[in-house]
């Protein structure tokens, strides 16, 4: 499995991509994350990439992966 793009990665493949510099890339990067998170709770679709939704998940029991013990995970929004 590759490693993930970084945010500055990412920005210099579309800087480079659409002939803009690093700084007008990654504003526009920001710019649509921004939008993304301020609109998760209703859906964001980018056309050809992905859908965001928020999902509720529900209280739950979880195990430590070191000590092996038994934790209370709370009800989230993620």
């Amino acid at each position: 499995m590759s490693k993930a793009m970084t945010k500055s990665q990412i920005a210099a493949a579309v800087a480079e991509k659409a002939g803009l510099t690093k700084k007008q890339a990654t504003e526009i990067l920001e710019g649509i994350a921004q939008l993304a998170y301020k609109n998760a709770k209703n859906t964001f679709t980018l056309p050809g990439i992905g859908k965001l939704v928020l999902v509720n998940r529900a209280a739950r029991l979880g195990r430590n992966p070191k000590t092996g013990e038994t934790i209370q995970i709370p009800a989230s929004a993620s």
